[in-house]
Formats: structure tokens, C-alpha cells, sequence
């Protein structure tokens, strides 16, 4: 009945499998999706409602890694929304981390396609269409004027 998706390699979202979830969360670690740094649009997150774990890390970083618990699992309960947050060292960054990622999943999960990710994440899409769009016209008009150079030599 549920399905677990995975973003980006650190964030986890359960919801039912007959939903359409849209792709965001492409930003960097220090970024919000939307690529703000700030997130005043977005829904509140209430501490009451979150359920955080410290648990140890793994990956890359050998024995040190794997001895501290400084990898966040942070639970949005009324939602069911997971995060996983183990991208530096230090708890205190996760902690941070975790709570921005999951305050945009929220946001997502609650308003949907009116979410501010949402609109940031397809307006990339437009962009990034319309720079490919480009790229194939200008690759095209080079290989024309290739072909005419051509033929004014024969």
C-alpha cells in the first residue's frame, strides 16, 4: 500500500503508491530545492510534531564514520514523512539539514502541485529546456553553414 521513494540519497518519503510525487530536491546540501536559502514560504514545522533518532552513519569515512551517531532520522508524524540526513559530520549540521529537507516535503505533501519546491522545480525544468533548445539550434545552423562552406568549394 506504501511505497518508500528515495531523493537525492539522503531523503526518504513515504506516501501511498497512487499518488504522483513530483522530482525535487536536486539542490545542493547547503540549498533548499527552490535553491533559497531562506524558508519563509514554506509550512512551519512544530517540534511536537517531529520525532528525531541519532543513529551511526555509514559510507565513505571508515572507522570514524561508522563509530558516531550523528546521522538524523527525522520523523514528521502527522504526515508520515521520513528524512535521513547524514551529510556532514557534525549532529548539529544534520539536525539543520534534516529539518530544511523536511520542512520542503511537508510543504510539498500538503500543498502539492502549489508548493513553492514545486514551482522553483519546474521553472528550473523550463530553463534548463529552453538552454538544450538553444544548444540543438545552434549545433544545427553550424552544421548548415559547415554544409554550405562545403559546397561553395566544389
Amino acid at each position: 500500500m506504501f511505497q518508500s521513494i528515495a531523493f537525492g540519497g539522503s531523503l526518504f518519503l513515504r506516501r501511498p503508491v497512487d499518488t504522483q510525487e513530483p522530482n525535487f530536491g536536486k539542490g545542493g546540501p547547503d540549498s533548499l530545492a527552490t535553491g533559497k536559502k531562506t524558508s519563509a514560504d514554506l509550512l512551519p514545522l512544530h517540534e511536537a510534531d517531529l520525532e528525531e533518532q541519532l543513529v551511526r552513519g555509514s559510507g565513505p569515512g571508515g572507522q570514524a564514520t561508522n563509530k558516531t551517531n550523528n546521522c538524523v532520522v527525522l520523523k514528521h508524524l502527522p504526515s508520515g514523512i521520513v528524512v535521513k540526513c547524514h551529510q556532514t559530520r557534525s549532529t548539529e549540521e544534520n539536525r539543520k539539514r534534516a529539518r530544511e529537507i523536511l520542512q520542503e516535503k511537508v510543504d510539498v505533501f500538503y500543498k502539492g502541485e502549489a508548493s513553492e519546491v514545486v514551482k522553483a522545480q519546474r521553472e528550473m525544468e523550463k530553463k534548463k529546456e529552453a538552454k538544450k533548445k538553444k544548444a540543438r539550434e545552434t549545433l544545427e545552423r553550424k552544421k548548415q553553414l559547415k554544409e554550405l562552406k562545403a559546397k561553395e568549394e566544389k
